[in-house]
């Protein structure tokens, strides 16, 4: 192999590295992190990204009618725009998670800048919530350098997912039998009751995908929990 094949493949393969590092769900690099729960039991974690938004109530009413518990992972910006439904969350008894506040893609940011978009978000989450998070998802699931002191400042843990639903983009059906397919015990499930920072989004895949997956995982003998209960089942 000639030096500059071996230079080409050495380059490949780095990128890969750090693909991985940034985007791969199992990746810790830039930071503690979780993606499922230990098997053995029977309970997975159903999480939603980018809320609070008019739509989430809808979402709150199915988990309500099924007695299921969910974790939010709230938009600092969002939750500043909607306080209302970020505490109708709280007092429905799911988890709020950190997820930025503004979502940006965070590749290429700054380690201040980084810091500042979690610290915003947990301050302004914890005032209007009175809910302290203790799991961050960072938006696009993209992590960077900056993320381990950002965590360790706010006493968080990263929390990407095992099964993306893909429902800001795929009809309802289409993501319920993705779900429903590919769901096993200990899985974090991801969802969105927003779309990124739009102040009233239609939801109504995702709204539907719940309406349809919730009832159909329980009848399979799944139990739904938060992140902490799934990760920490004694909590």
């Amino acid at each position: 192999m000639s030096g500059s094949a071996r230079f080409a493949l050495a380059a490949t393969g780095a990128v890969a590295c750090m693909a991985w590092a940034v985007r791969g769900r199992s990746s810790s690099v830039f930071g503690p992190s979780v993606w499922r729960g230990a098997p053995g039991a029977k309970s997975v974690a159903l999480t939603f990204d980018d809320g609070p938004t008019p739509g989430t109530l809808k979402i709150l009413e199915i988990l309500r009618e099924y007695g299921v518990k969910a974790t939010f992972f709230q938009i600092g910006e969002q939750v500043a725009r909607r306080p209302d439904i970020a505490r109708a969350v709280h007092a429905a008894g799911h988890e709020i998670g950190n997820h930025s506040h503004s979502h940006p893609n965070m590749a290429l940011k700054p380690a201040a800048a980084i810091a500042v978009e979690f610290e915003r978000a947990q301050q302004t989450i914890r005032e209007v919530t009175g809910q302290t998070p203790a799991f961050l998802r960072a938006p696009f699931g993209v992590r960077w350098f900056g993320f381990r002191a950002a965590q360790q400042k706010l006493n968080l843990t990263g929390a990407m997912w095992t099964v993306i639903g893909r429902d800001w983009k795929l009809p309802a059906e289409v993501v319920s039998r993705r779900l429903l397919t590919r769901v096993n015990e200990g899985d974090i499930i991801c969802l969105h009751d927003g779309r990124g920072t739009l102040e009233d989004p239609d939801i109504t895949s995702t709204v539907e995908a719940v309406r349809r997956t919730v009832p159909s995982l329980l009848q399979k003998g799944y139990h739904f929990g938060t992140v902490t209960q799934l990760i920490c089942p004694m909590k």
